[in-house]
């Protein structure tokens, strides 16, 4: 394909706009501010199933103080309908040894519940504080995720702003190329991510390998027009004299 040199100069121009392109994708793609707000949700993932934890075992003890509390009621229903049929004065001798012996029972009974209920209440006032702490944890991170969002919202709105851009500097250039070598650009930039380069004494300037004396001899001795490329990389190869 036969370019003006100057033309073939302006695709320089081209490539270091294709160039910001590819950084700002690049960027887009691995950008500190989404990295920090996915580290920040899997730490709340973290914290709520901690919290979900604790509330699973705050849940179990109210179970717990319910079924005791409930025990606790009927011993102590039991007892007082003992001691009433004592105070009654109508029952016999053996009956009333039966039942004394009954409310001893009873008494050592509740006051074992009463203890044991005493000791899950105090389990579950340290469980709720261990809850309510796990509950902030979570407030805040999401108080940090919010702001982690918004950084990461206005690194993308410049990220789109400086793409925009691009694209309208791109499209300016591109109409000043004929439509051939703007396609035979795009397929070398597609399949390798540089469309073109300058060559430099004899390093090429896209995949940066030397190239060797014969091929930069051939190089050379072709017309100035003539559109050369790396025989490494395939790159379109823009020379120095191309801008004079």
């Amino acid at each position: 394909m036969n370019v003006e040199p100057a033309v073939q100069s302006k695709l320089l121009s081209l490539a270091a706009v294709d160039a910001e392109l590819n950084r700002l994708a690049h960027r887009r793609r691995t950008l500190p501010e989404q990295q920090e707000v996915d580290r920040l949700e899997s730490e709340r993932t973290s914290r709520k199933d901690a919290a979900v934890a604790v509330e699973i075992v705050l849940d179990d003890l109210d179970r717990d103080i319910r079924k005791l509390e409930g025990e606790v009621d009927a011993v102590r229903q039991r007892g007082d309908r003992d001691r009433k049929l004592l105070e009654g004065g109508t029952i016999g001798a053996k009956q009333l040894t039966e039942l004394q012996h009954e409310l001893g029972s009873l008494d050592r009974r509740q006051s074992a519940l009463e203890d044991e209920l005493l000791e899950v209440m105090e389990r579950r006032e340290a469980t709720k504080a261990d809850y309510d702490h796990a509950g902030a944890q979570v407030s805040k991170i999401d108080e940090e995720i919010a702001v982690a969002e918004r950084l990461r919202d206005e690194a993308l709105a410049d990220i789109e702003v400086a793409e925009q851009r691009c694209r309208t500097d791109r499209a300016t250039l591109v109409d000043a190329f004929p439509a051939e070598l703007v396609s035979a650009y795009d397929t070398q930039r597609e399949r390798s991510g540089i469309g073109a380069a300058l060559l430099q004494g004899r390093r090429c300037g896209a995949c940066r390998l030397e190239l060797d004396r014969g091929e930069i001899a051939r190089i050379s001795g072709t017309a100035p027009d003539l559109l050369v490329r790396c025989p490494e990389c395939n790159a379109i190869l823009v020379r120095k004299e191309s801008g004079q």
